[in-house]
């Protein structure tokens, strides 16, 4: 087979241009906050703290995503039809894209934790520890390690043998080649090493942020209560995305693995639910709740003046 047909817009059909009208002002908000926040960090030397470079590239992370989904989806619930054809090696690279930058957002969540940690637990180490070089060679190993894990998961998936070319989804992920496939050894391995790449990047690093914020609360209880308010909220924000990224990735791993004879209906459900909530729920968190950054975003927008 040489190309894929992805039936999820036809349960979107009979209210097309209500969904076009939504994804848009969805993508049009993630694209301006984020871009915003993004913008405000870089260009104001008091941000340049690894705390924000961490919260720019999980801005960044979560930015590419949306891009490498809704601009597709938008053409085709406006000017498509009711299904999606697409090319198999096209559909390999998108789900490459989407599984990669899925993966970079919990090792990038774990990257923050671990500046938290080391910034109210070690304090004394804070300069050592999480210096500019470090924080660059952190922010590459988010990024690099899951592209080159995902790459070999994508190579695999790409070439199995399919008996089906019918996916009831918006975009390409890689789980659903193993299921399209003919089975065999082959589809196997794929689904072995898959769940090897989600241990590695979902599952160890979700571990160390519950560790994390496990040992920041178990330090604030035995400090003073204004150490521990300025330390809690500072932890907040990024808890908060924590939760989003981990609740939604939990509903689409339980949908993908478990409910496998589930009704297409579902299915497009979970795709929806973990591409609207983590993309609009960031710029939200980190534009409006760290004081430092909404300051600086109400003095762009007009909305407050220069002290």
């Amino acid at each position: 087979m040489t190309s894929l047909t992805l039936d999820g817009l036809q349960l979107l059909s009979e209210h097309r241009l209500l969904f076009f009208l939504l994804f848009f002002v969805l993508y049009a908000f993630v694209l301006c906050s984020d871009c915003l926040v993004l913008l405000v960090i870089c260009s104001q030397r008091s941000l340049h703290r690894p705390m924000f470079m961490f919260v720019a590239a999980l801005l960044f992370n979560s930015l590419m995503g949306s891009t490498a989904v809704y601009p597709r989806l938008l053409w085709e619930l406006r000017w498509g039809g009711g299904s999606v054809q697409v090319t198999v090696s096209g559909c390999v690279c998108q789900a490459w894209v989407v599984y990669t930058l899925g993966a970079s957002a919990f090792m990038l969540l774990a990257a923050m934790a671990f500046d938290r940690y080391v910034s109210i637990c070690r304090p004394l180490r804070y300069a050592a520890l999480v210096s500019p070089r470090a924080v660059g060679a952190l922010l590459l190993f988010c990024w690099l390690l899951p592209a080159a894990l995902v790459g070999v998961a994508a190579l695999l998936a790409a070439r199995l043998p399919l008996c089906s070319a019918r996916l009831s989804r918006l975009y390409c992920d890689i789980y659903s080649f193993i299921r399209l496939s003919c089975g065999g050894r082959a589809a196997l391995l794929s689904d072995a090493y898959g769940l090897l790449i989600s241990l590695v990047t979902v599952l160890l690093p979700v571990s160390f942020v519950l560790f994390s914020y496990g040992s920041i609360l178990y330090v604030c209880l035995y400090r003073s209560r204004t150490f521990s308010s300025k330390a809690l909220s500072t932890c907040l924000p990024h808890l908060l995305v924590f939760i989003n990224y981990s609740a939604s990735a939990f509903v689409e791993v339980l949908q993908r693995r478990l409910q496998t004879d589930s009704p297409p209906s579902v299915s497009i459900l979970s795709s929806l639910l973990i591409l609207l909530f983590p993309t609009v729920f960031n710029p939200i968190v980190y534009g409006l709740n760290l004081s430092s950054v909404s300051g600086h975003v109400r003095r762009l927008l007009g909305c407050q003046r220069e002290a």
